[in-house]
Parts: C-alpha cells; sequence; structure tokens
C-alpha cells in the first residue's frame, strides 16, 4: 500500500511542474544553433525584479485598454501567413552584396541571401519585409529590413549580423533591422519551442508612441516623444503574476509562463502590443485566439539595470 501512495504522489508533482520546463531550449528549426547564450538578456530571468519607476507613465501612453495581438498566424489564404520568416542556409550558401539605405549602421558584408529567402509579407509586400537568415555551419545571424531584389540587386533600409553564440552588441546608436538595434530572432515566438511548450526567452513587441532615447541592451530609438514619460526602445515589461490564464489552452499557457518570467521588450515603433512569431503553417487557431484574450493591463514595466554586466554586452548576472 505504501508504495501505491508514493507512486501517486510522484504523479502528483510530476502533474504539478508545466510541461517542458525541463525541456532544453529549442534550436533553431533546420539547425542546431542556440539563440544566443544561456546568460543573454533574451533568457534572463525577470520575475524577480522590481517594477520600473516610470511603468504608470509608460503605460499610461499604451493603449492599455485592449488586449495583445499576436502578430504570427494563419491568414486564411488572404496572402502568407503572417509573422516573420526565418531561412536556414549551410555555410557554402552564396553570399551577395547589398545596398543599404542606412549604411553607416549596417554591416556591409555579403548577406546570404538569394531566390531561396523567405521576406516578411511576401517579396511584393509593401510592409517591413525583414528577411532573417541563420547560417547553420557558423551559428550567425543575418537580418534585414525592407528588403528587396531587383534588376540592379539586392536593396535593404538596413542590415546586422550576430554570432549567435557571443553577448556582443551592436555599436551604441546603431540601428538594425529593428529600431531599438536589437536582433529579431531571440524574440520571436516560435513553433517548435511552442510545440514543447517551453519558450525560455523574452518576446518582441511593439507601440505606437515612443521617446527619443533608449535602455541598455537597446543601442538606438526612433520614437517621437522628447518626454522620458513616453516608453524608450529597450524598456522590459512583465505579465503580472496574479494574471490568470487556467482557461486558455496548454499552449498557451506556456506563452503566459514565458511573459511572466522573461516579459516582452519593446523594439520597434508599430500598432500597440503587437508581439512577434515566426511565419509558420503550425500556428493553431485556436491556440492563436487564447493569446488574443490576455489584457494588457495585466502588464507592468519592470527594471533591468541590475542585470547588465558591461554596456556593451548583452550578458547578464
Amino acid at each position: 500500500m505504501r508504495w501505491v501512495l508514493g507512486l501517486i504522489a510522484a504523479l502528483v508533482a510530476a502533474l504539478a511542474v508545466p510541461v517542458g520546463t525541463a525541456a532544453t531550449a529549442a534550436p533553431v528549426g533546420g539547425s542546431t544553433c542556440k539563440v544566443f547564450p544561456a546568460d543573454n538578456y533574451w533568457h534572463a530571468d525577470i520575475s524577480g525584479l522590481p517594477v520600473h519607476p516610470r511603468s504608470d507613465q509608460w503605460l499610461a501612453h499604451m493603449s492599455t485598454d485592449r488586449n495583445l495581438h499576436p502578430d504570427f498566424g494563419p491568414s486564411f489564404g488572404d496572402g502568407p501567413n503572417y509573422g516573420i520568416p526565418v531561412t536556414v542556409v549551410g555555410h557554402g550558401h552564396g553570399r551577395v552584396k547589398v545596398r543599404f539605405t542606412y549604411a553607416d549602421e549596417s554591416d556591409r558584408v555579403r548577406y546570404p541571401l538569394g531566390s531561396d529567402t523567405r521576406i516578411e509579407g511576401g517579396r511584393r509586400s509593401t510592409g517591413d519585409r525583414h528577411a532573417l537568415i541563420v547560417d547553420k555551419g557558423v551559428c550567425k545571424l543575418y537580418e534585414t529590413y525592407a528588403t528587396r531584389h531587383t534588376t540592379h540587386g539586392w536593396q535593404a533600409g538596413s542590415g546586422a549580423v550576430w554570432s549567435l553564440t557571443s553577448n556582443t552588441l551592436r555599436p551604441e546608436g546603431w540601428t538594425s533591422a529593428d529600431a531599438a538595434g536589437l536582433p529579431i530572432l531571440p524574440g520571436l515566438l516560435r513553433w517548435n519551442e511552442v510545440k514543447a511548450r517551453h519558450v525560455d526567452h523574452a518576446i518582441r513587441f511593439t507601440t505606437d508612441v515612443t521617446s527619443r532615447w533608449h535602455l541598455w541592451p537597446a543601442r538606438h530609438d526612433a520614437g517621437s516623444q522628447d518626454s522620458h514619460r513616453y516608453p524608450p526602445m529597450g524598456a522590459r515589461f512583465r505579465l503580472k503574476s496574479s494574471y490568470d490564464a487556467s482557461a486558455l489552452g496548454a499552449k498557451a499557457r506556456a506563452v503566459v509562463r514565458a511573459m511572466k518570467t522573461y516579459g516582452l521588450v519593446l523594439a520597434d515603433n508599430g500598432s500597440p502590443w503587437y508581439f512577434t512569431g515566426e511565419q509558420d503553417s503550425h500556428w493553431p487557431i485556436a491556440f492563436i485566439d487564447d493569446l488574443k484574450t490576455i489584457p494588457a493591463s495585466a502588464f507592468e514595466a519592470v527594471d533591468t539595470s541590475s542585470l547588465k554586466v558591461g554596456q556593451d554586452s548583452a550578458a547578464t548576472r
């Protein structure tokens, strides 16, 4: 009888642990590349950090009377599915020269762009047209904004390159494919990690009105307001621990855990409370609908200054 009780207790304990919490973080699909080191800012647990002194001021300018909007998922035949696609290539992939609008703040190297490159919204899109390419041979990330292939070759608004094994930030003041000067890939929800119910990083999101300053590890800003009462690029927001997600599906609850543990990072100007995921045909409609019920009013800004090891590094304490 004692062994039966012991077995029941073990099963209860196992069921109490959220699925995926002991799992290894999922690499980029089609590669063995992890998205930055484990001590990187995007992976930092912020659940115990203090609320930022300007939290109420920032949120007052962020349309908190609405719910979050997952900017990815099925398009129901109206063009390509929503989300930012990720292209994975081998190290031997051809490299091309890219003409940049913001050349002074772009990494002017040859990029592994080609006929296989997937572009956000499709090649004829009038939107942001981000392209994210991972060289799986050396785990290097290439990101471009306003990407276009013309009869004169490849063009983009800006371009940035990162080693996925390093915490090195871009030069201070430089943009990237995002206004914050941060990489996009680490903030994307990816299908393979949600499927495993193990999201171990913060999530990228946008708002419409931001200030003309930025917080570490952001390197750049593109706001319209001088006042610090408006949110800056790099601001990090946490879903309050009191938010009850028990009515949501298991996959959505995994995202809620991530929002409580790792939060959201303000990375670009755009529609308020739109958060991003990769373009993938597997996103379930019910999961997307669950995410649309999360209220913006359930978030608070956190003070991440204690995490910083150095101004030019995304490593955290």
